[in-house]
């Protein structure tokens, strides 16, 4: 990555304009065409350096559940729990702990009964049974830019 790189991913972290043309407003901001940001994008992104580039919504303004998971998972069924979970849409977050819970992830959907039926299905098909789900009953949102 060189420093144009470095700039744009500064950017599109918490920065991205609001506009039909975001990439161009982006480029104007930086001083960079659209073509270029939406190429080096597109590298960066090729590269594996982002996995993708959306917006952020609060689930809870609107009328969502969402909920913290942890799962105990045996070594051997380990990678099928997890593809498992990453199928399903709401999942935002997954990842490994050394812990006794070892796969912990973030679970939204319109209400708590369907992430209750969705856990209950993950169980089902991965035989893995302890799974737990943890509702937040305070929120505290923290900005998180990584500085590139």
């Amino acid at each position: 990555m060189d420093d144009i790189d470095k700039k744009i991913l500064r950017a599109v972290q918490s920065k991205l304009p609001i506009a039909e043309k975001p990439w161009a407003a982006l480029g104007r901001e930086l001083g960079l065409g659209e073509e270029q940001i939406i190429a080096r994008l597109g590298d960066l992104k090729k590269r594996g350096i982002i996995r993708r580039i959306g917006g952020n919504f609060d689930s809870s303004s609107l009328g969502w559940a969402a909920t913290l998971c942890a799962a105990k998972v045996p070594e051997d069924k380990f990678s099928q729990f997890v593809e498992a979970v990453n199928a399903y849409p709401g999942v935002t977050h997954n990842y490994r702990r050394d812990h006794q819970y070892n796969v912990w992830f973030t679970f939204i959907a319109e209400n708590m009964e369907q992430i209750d039926k969705s856990l209950a299905e993950l169980s089902q098909a991965t035989g893995v049974t302890d799974i737990c789900s943890m509702p937040s009953l305070r929120k505290y949102k923290i900005k998180v830019d990584f500085p590139v």
